[in-house]
């Protein structure tokens, strides 16, 4: 998420209200009493119910503390075409549940999706995918907050009964070492420090000014800006043609080149530009012009414009088809032969104001296909991360959640699912985390290896610090 640089920074919860606010509207233009105004943010997908003796249904709860009125409010299966709306004068009391009978409206499959919006029918404010149905639920550990998992009874309109149900529930301690140190200088980069990637002896970083670090090592375990080819103060980001500043929230790297997830153009910041840009990062210049753009704007709900692709990582077509990841687009397993030239490879991108998570495949052509679309198992996600040698995607949380990190692996039907959801390190305070990354195989030494984080709010003047996960 990024800020005004001619602002102070506002507290994340406050920038969400922000953004969310005129979605609702206040008591006097819509007759809903100033206290229902709460942000949509707070009102998440708790449970969902597919087959068994209970009809089809869908549990909103909210996790904020104040009440939100939720009238009009639609709910959506995977078919755009199908809806619910919620009836008029329903509201969610703090900490509120509140379940929902869809069956007279479409069924929910046994690889389906449940999806909330606001009443414009476009906003999408939180959704859940799964590839089986329920058994005899799917619930969230803990209510609002933690990943889905098969719970052990149906609870709707109460607490989630998490007990020992067949999935993730409660997070487990951090897979490495407690401690956590700096990894940066003071004050070097400030603020809106992102979105991080380690591609061997390099850490890309991303910051939302529209900024590009490429990191060296510092020689004691850190990371400092490389001084050599114009990089010392990291690189200003363009769109294709040179115009316009990139909201430049994740990064990756892949063969063919560096791709960059961005939400908006910062000339232009109250609108959505939901995109992916790709970057030649060999020359010399102080900054670089995207060679392509996808724009996926019109292919994703709609979000605010800061709380939209925050995360990004690539995956190659070998990792996928020797999993056996299902093709949504084509119902039939994932076949890269079928796209012609893409870069070998899948792109998941991440929404921050969903928890969603994308897959697409970028066609150097600049044509896309959406071919997987599935939950995070998070409430947002701000960083994605592909580690190969286990092959799992690391999804992470911020301080929204604690700082929370979901594992998430193909699943034997084909589609990405929750694993194993973790604790952020003990020894690491409740920072505003939007980027984590990992170090590659190499870097395993007495079964231990280095990851890293970026503190979007530069605490104590450090925006990179260093940790260790278990290889």
């Amino acid at each position: 998420m990024t800020t005004s640089p001619s602002r102070s920074r506002r507290p994340r919860a406050l920038a969400r209200f922000l953004v969310v606010a005129p979605l609702l509207a206040a008591g006097a233009l819509t007759g809903v009493p100033a206290a229902h105004a709460a942000p949509a943010d707070d009102v998440r997908i708790n449970e969902v119910v597919t087959t068994g003796d209970v009809n089809d249904s869908v549990e909103l709860y909210n996790k904020g503390t104040a009440s939100v009125d939720v009238s009009g409010w639609i709910l959506k299966d995977d078919d755009k075409d199908h809806s619910y709306t919620i009836p008029s004068g329903t509201a969610l009391a703090p900490g509120g549940f509140r379940a929902f009978d869809v069956s007279g409206a479409f069924g929910l499959g046994s690889a389906d999706q449940a999806r909330l919006y606001l009443a414009d029918g476009k906003t999408q404010v939180d959704g859940f995918s799964w590839s089986k149905h329920s058994d005899p639920s799917w619930s969230r550990c803990g209510d609002g907050t933690g990943s889905f998992a098969q719970a052990d009874s149906v609870t709707l309109g109460a607490a989630n009964d998490c007990g020992t149900g067949g999935g993730p529930t409660t997070p487990v301690a951090w897979p490495g070492g407690s401690a956590v140190a700096t990894a940066d200088g003071l004050n070097v980069f400030g603020e809106d420090l992102s979105g991080l990637y380690q591609d061997g002896g390099v850490l890309w970083a991303a910051q939302n000014s529209g900024t590009l670090w490429r990191l060296v090592s510092d020689g004691s375990g850190g990371w400092k800006p490389d001084t050599a080819n114009g990089w010392s103060s990291g690189k200003s980001l363009r769109f294709p043609g040179g115009s316009g500043s990139p909201d430049s929230e994740g990064v990756t790297a892949t063969p063919g080149g560096i791709f960059v997830a961005s939400e908006r153009n910062g000339d232009a910041s109250g609108t959505s530009r939901l995109s992916v840009l790709r970057y030649d990062v060999s020359g010399t210049g102080t900054s670089l012009t995207a060679t392509k753009e996808w724009n996926l704007t019109s292919d994703l709900p709609s979000t605010g414009s800061n709380l939209g692709l925050e995360a990004i990582t690539w995956v190659p077509d070998a990792s996928l088809t020797g999993a056996g990841l299902k093709d949504a687009s084509t119902g039939a397993a994932y076949d890269p032969a079928h796209y012609g030239a893409h870069g070998d490879g899948v792109f998941l991108v991440g929404v921050e104001g969903t928890g969603m998570v994308y897959g697409y495949v970028l066609a150097d052509s600049g044509s896309y296909t959406r071919i997987a679309s599935f939950s995070s198992g998070l409430s947002g996600v701000m960083e994605l991360q592909w580690e190969p040698q286990a092959s799992r995607l690391w999804a992470v949380c911020d301080d929204t959640c604690d700082g929370r990190h979901q594992t998430l692996a193909v699943s034997t039907t084909g589609v990405f699912a929750p694993t194993t959801t973790y604790n952020r390190p003990s020894g690491m305070p409740n920072y505003n985390n939007e980027g984590f990354a990992l170090a590659g195989a190499d870097a395993c030494v007495a079964g231990s290896k280095p990851v890293y984080w970026s503190d979007d709010a530069n605490d104590g003047g450090h925006a990179l610090r260093r940790g260790s996960v278990s290889c």
